[in-house]
């Protein structure tokens, strides 16, 4: 792998992305993949933290069309992504001999998992772990791009890689509009502006407040991952044009 670009990321995969291309919650082909990618990010001394979606299990959105309060909702959402964090723990750990920490927001017992702290992950991660986020922020109303975006500014993370089942940002949407146009740089002012589908806007004003990049890219792709963290063309990239970016993030902290 040629020389990385960034030597703390924060990965934000969303659950769909763990079912691959089959039809189930998981997919073992697709969770062994990640897993030799990040095995080849922990070999390039990178640190890796990542907050995991829940959308291969359930949506809080879906759960209120079924007549589910949304702070109910809300919460089983979250509760869902401790569920898929202990998943990829099992694959790291097992298939590929990386230690991996997985940390939760909301309350749980210490036979399942520990407890988020800022001060904790970042420890684990200058000791080699994966760090995989859960819970979400814990509060209700708010998406896991929101609470990735926080990850990364207290974690201290350079670079914000969502990992989805798409190869980027379009200006409209690919599978209803075959020519719509895929975006390779785009400033925060043009997501926000355009209304553009690539985080949520909190989590978008919190990148752009920090001078956080932001890459979108399809994790299905083999080696997407690798190559968004040497800074090869992949996916679309979301920076301040302004600034350069990741300038003010410092690893040492």
């Amino acid at each position: 792998m040629a020389n990385p670009r960034f030597h703390r990321i924060l990965l934000k995969l969303s659950g769909d992305a763990l079912g691959g291309n089959s039809p189930g919650n998981f997919s073992v082909p697709m969770l062994q993949q990640l897993a030799s990618e990040i095995q080849q990010l922990q070999q390039q001394g990178i640190q890796l933290a990542l907050v995991v979606g829940a959308g291969n299990i359930c949506r809080g959105t879906e759960l209120e069309q079924l007549g589910i309060g949304r702070v109910q909702a809300d919460t089983m959402g979250m509760l869902s992504t401790v569920i898929n964090g202990l998943m990829i723990q099992d694959v790291l750990q097992r298939h590929a001999n990386i230690p991996c920490s997985v940390l939760s927001a909301i309350s749980m017992t210490p036979a399942v998992c520990e407890a988020y702290s800022a001060s904790h992950a970042i420890e684990r991660l200058k000791q080699g772990h994966v760090v995989i986020c859960t819970g979400g922020t814990s509060n209700p109303y708010f998406t896991t791009d929101t609470a990735a975006s926080l990850r990364a500014l207290e974690l201290n993370a350079q670079v914000l890689l969502k990992a989805t089942q798409v190869d980027g940002v379009y200006d409209k949407d690919p599978k209803q509009h075959p020519q719509a146009k895929r975006y390779q740089r785009l400033n925060y002012n043009d997501v926000i502006q355009q209304q553009l589908n690539v985080m949520d806007l909190t989590s978008i004003c919190l990148c752009q407040q920090h001078h956080i990049p932001i890459c979108v890219f399809n994790i299905l792709q083999q080696g997407n991952l690798l190559r968004a963290i040497t800074g090869d063309p992949v996916g679309t990239w979301v920076s301040d044009s302004s600034a350069k970016s990741g300038s003010r993030r410092q690893q040492n902290s």
